[in-house]
């Protein structure tokens, strides 16, 4: 699914519906590192009318990447932050190769499409050239001679 909801009552992985306290359980972090995560842009969630965070299961996944980034491989939190634009230009490059690729196949096609107009209107009726090659035989050709 492309993240856009058809039904408003439709929950995707992109739906902004847990309160910090969940997301920090969810995650296995404690609420003061999600604030902080939030300040440093390496996960934003959603904001309620009230400026309540609301974290979705996307953002829950995304914090606990960071987690194992920072404590499992030793990456600083600036470093994360670099690795998730990189993921997340790529993301938008493979977008955009998978359209672009969408619009040269449809090109393709209509290309095809009209060399076969083109093929299907070629006249029937003529006969096509063929170079004869020089044969060694001589043809003497004779007019008949008239009756008289």
């Amino acid at each position: 699914m492309d993240g856009r909801r058809r039904n408003p009552y439709e929950l995707t992985d992109d739906s902004p519906v847990y309160v910090i306290s969940i997301a920090a359980q969810l995650s296995g972090l404690h609420p003061q590192t999600l604030r902080q995560y939030d300040r440093l842009g390496l996960v934003s969630p959603d904001r309620t009318a009230g400026r309540g965070r609301r974290y979705s299961a996307r953002d829950i996944e995304l914090l606990r990447t960071v987690q194992q980034l920072s404590q499992d491989e030793g990456i600083n939190l600036a470093g994360i932050k670099r690795i998730i634009e990189l993921e997340n230009q790529v993301a938008a490059l493979q977008q955009r190769v998978a359209e672009l690729s969408a619009v040269v196949d449809g090109a393709a096609a209509a290309m095809q499409q009209r060399e076969a107009q083109v093929h299907a209107s070629y006249r029937r009726d003529l006969v096509p050239y063929q170079d004869v090659q020089h044969a060694s035989a001589l043809v003497v050709w004779r007019p008949k001679k008239p009756k008289e």
